[in-house]
């Protein structure tokens, strides 16, 4: 295992190198100054996601929704808990996919709500529908191995 982690700011998309034993510690961005690891689900614009879900070497998890979405915002207090409950393993974040249908067609989403974890640049698992928060966090520690 590695000393440090990369972790990419939701705020300013800045890529940071994290030790790997502060990570509980809440660092923050060294170039904006935000939190990294917050446990609050992070809104996250297309140039961001991209970058992200590339170099996070920390598990991310991003819910593909969009406003218009019933079981959408019913799955988003759902998805926020699991966030909080894994936050000092995985990172939460959910990008809109009507202000953005690019990444729709591109990861080949054909319905909504949709859970993708991604771990050091790659697709790791896919759930799909609006799940409560205990099946999100069971999800994450099944596919990511991450502990409670």
């Amino acid at each position: 295992m590695t000393d440090a982690v990369k972790l990419t700011c939701a705020t300013c998309g800045q890529t940071n190198r994290v030790p790997v034993a502060k990570l509980t510690a809440g660092p923050k961005c060294g170039s904006c100054g935000d939190r990294l690891m917050t446990g609050n689900v992070a809104e996250l614009d297309m140039r961001t996601h991209d970058k992200a879900t590339r170099t996070d070497e920390v598990p991310l998890v991003v819910d593909y929704w969009a406003p218009w979405c019933g079981p959408c915002r019913m799955m988003a207090p759902e998805f926020a808990k699991a966030g909080k409950a894994l936050s000092s393993n995985a990172r939460f974040a959910k990008i809109n996919t009507e202000d953005f249908p690019g990444v729709s067609q591109r990861l080949g989403i054909r319905g909504i709500p949709l859970l993708i974890l991604w771990h050091k640049g790659r697709e790791v698992a896919r759930l799909a529908g609006a799940r409560p928060a205990g099946e999100i966090e069971a999800f994450v520690r099944k596919a990511a191995a991450v502990r409670s």
